[in-house]
């Protein structure tokens, strides 16, 4: 797969539905400020949109992966897999560049 450049530290959208919103503001642990914009992203037929750094994502993907992990409900653990797959392999898509 062929990764997008962008410059270190360069946000990207990140697209979410709104279950996917809610699933992070309810269950994932989030840095104050990663949690603020994700709350005011922009909504657009039913998507959100915030932009984030890839390492603001990481931090995403480790908070989501923490809750999975230490839930017991299957249904709640299914949805934030999904989740964490899918941002995953958006992270995946790009390749940070030095100036």
């Amino acid at each position: 797969m062929r990764r997008k450049k962008i410059k270190y530290g360069e946000k990207v959208p990140v697209k979410l539905s709104l279950r996917e919103r809610d699933l992070v503001i309810d269950h994932a642990f989030l840095d104050p400020e990663l949690a603020d914009s994700i709350k005011i992203a922009q909504i657009r037929s039913g998507k959100i949109t915030a932009k984030y750094s890839l390492d603001d994502i990481d931090i995403l993907l480790g908070c989501i992966a923490a809750e999975s992990n230490h839930t017991k409900n299957k249904k709640l653990q299914k949805e934030l897999d999904e989740l964490f797959d899918r941002l995953h392999a958006l992270m995946e898509s790009y390749n940070e560049i030095e100036d």
